[in-house]
């Protein structure tokens, strides 16, 4: 089972510098996939659903896409547990005006099956039919593992992102920022919660905010780590989502993001947080090529440790890319 979308690429959709903005991308693969996992929840007869996104896999921006350029965007499902559908998908950027193609993007997204009729109740996933048995067992060991993680990010998410008063530049409080979005009708699913794609979307541009307050220059995405989604966001809540620098290499800058909600017309439910995620970006120049990134300043215990954490990510995915076997911490 497959789908595809496809769509050009407006000014709205890009930074100052016709960069295609990384959240634009992340909502189209997030739309692609909802679909194709919806449509496979509710193929055999049965209590209707929608699938809701539980976790997006690191992805890697493998080349910018432009104003004007036709984002093509394909989804396969890949895998089925019980409660749990993978689908993977790619982004092709196509200009029209040459026919020239690039693959853009790789991701890995998981969803799981809600009742339209009690959103608190998780239906089980029609089972997929493999080519091949190692394609299961692949799978399952994929399923394994991201189950793991999530587990861990949600040990980890307690602290928040406080505001400073005249901080000194290159400092993480110089760059961090945050914004405040009433959830509307439109950013919804059928259930009245938030779409996955909206929330991403939102996520990368406070990360943006803080990558362009750090270097001040044209910045872009160049990867996302593991997406992890802990609570649903229903309609009318308040939702702050602070990003705050933790790492930076000579190239590259490692953004954490934070989403935490605020249910204001419901007394009875306190402030949550709803999704976690790193974020990584470039800066450039204005012919395009990779830029120092000035080295961020480390004041207090937490942001040292912070730092080191971030590092000891860069090295691993830096010796993945280069085929060595990861550092040890």
């Amino acid at each position: 089972m497959a789908s595809q979308l496809s769509r050009i690429m407006r000014p709205d959709d890009a930074n100052v510098a016709g960069n295609v903005h990384g959240g634009t991308i992340l909502k189209m693969i997030e739309e692609a996939g909802a679909i194709i996992s919806t449509r496979h929840c509710n193929s055999q007869n049965g209590e209707r659903c929608v699938a809701a996104l539980a976790r997006v896999e690191r992805t890697d921006f493998l080349s910018p896409m432009c104003i004007g350029e036709v984002a093509h965007v394909s989804a396969e499902i890949t895998y089925t547990s019980k409660h749990s559908v993978e689908v993977q998908v790619h982004v092709m950027s196509e200009n029209i005006l040459t026919g020239t193609k690039k693959l853009t993007n790789k991701a890995t997204l998981w969803y799981v099956p809600l009742s339209l009729k009690n959103v608190d109740k998780v239906l089980e996933v029609p089972p997929v039919v493999y080519s091949r048995q190692e394609q299961e067992e692949e799978g399952r060991k994929r399923y394994e593992a991201q189950k793991l993680a999530r587990m861990e990010t949600k040990w980890r998410n307690g602290d928040i992102v406080q505001p400073v008063l005249n901080p000194e530049p290159n400092t993480v409080s110089y760059s961090q920022s945050s914004l405040i979005h009433l959830v509307g009708p439109s950013d919804c699913t059928l259930h009245g919660f938030v779409h996955g794609g909206v929330t991403m979307k939102l996520m990368d541009e406070v990360a943006g905010i803080v990558a362009a307050r750090h270097c001040k220059t044209n910045i872009v995405t160049a990867s996302v780590d593991a997406i992890n989604f802990h609570d649903k966001i229903r309609k009318g809540c308040v939702i702050t989502i602070s990003g705050r620098m933790t790492f930076t290499s000579n190239k590259s800058m490692e953004i954490e993001v934070l989403v935490d909600a605020d249910p204001v017309v419901d007394n009875s439910q306190k402030r949550y947080r709803a999704a976690s995620a790193f974020f990584t970006y470039v800066s450039l120049s204005q012919e395009g090529k990779s830029l120092p990134v000035p080295q961020l300043v480390p004041e207090t215990e937490d942001e040292k440790k912070r730092f080191e954490e971030g590092k000891g990510r860069y090295l691993q995915m830096k010796a993945k890319r280069q085929g060595r076997p990861e550092p040890q911490p």
